[in-house]
């Protein structure tokens, strides 16, 4: 998850919206519980940003 996040924030830095979304939500979508642990929150916040 943090390799993930890290990638995807560097491609919405570059303007990859798209790209970065496409890898962060399919990875977050795999978990099922822990939604209040650092990363889980960090990954959700960043899709939140790369959907508006």
């Amino acid at each position: 998850m943090r390799a993930s996040i890290s990638l995807a924030r560097l491609w919405y830095q570059q303007d990859r919206r798209g790209a970065a979304r496409d890898l962060l939500a399919p990875i977050y979508g795999w978990f099922t519980q822990g939604f209040d642990t650092r990363y889980l929150k960090e990954s959700k916040a960043l899709l939140d940003e790369l959907h508006d």
